[in-house]
């Protein structure tokens, strides 16, 4: 495993509809002590309820987990990438800003819009 993992907007959804392989996942993640990073815009493409997503709500306050913001640095990082490589999803973009930064493997539920972005990229699909 590396350094820990990135969570598409997928893999969020999918934990708060209670899926084994999501909570397995972080469970092993956790207990090696890895960390767990959310970009902060699919962090947003999860959110629907807050009052009704509460395991969303616990792996947010866990100490492992890391929401990143996208100000304007990780932004004009988002830009670049998405010029570069000629799509427009700005929150797929900003997860692959955050594992490359931050050397974790992505989970995520859309392999193929991710590899569009880095062909390289660590991924892990569920």
């Amino acid at each position: 495993m590396s350094t820990g993992i990135t969570l598409d907007a997928g893999p969020l959804i999918q934990l708060d509809r209670g899926d084994r392989r999501v909570l397995l996942l972080l469970a092993r993640t956790t207990a090696v002590g890895a960390r767990v990073v959310v970009p902060a815009p699919a962090l947003a493409q999860a959110v629907r309820d807050p009052a009704r997503q509460a395991r969303l709500a616990r792996l947010l306050r866990q100490p492992l987990t890391e929401v990143v913001p996208l100000d304007r640095v990780e932004a004009t990082q988002v830009a670049r990438l998405l010029a570069r490589t000629r799509t427009r999803d700005i929150a797929d973009a900003h997860v692959v800003v955050c594992a490359r930064r931050m050397a974790t493997t992505v989970v995520t539920t859309d392999p193929d819009d991710l590899r569009a972005l880095d062909p390289s990229l660590a991924l892990h699909a569920i």
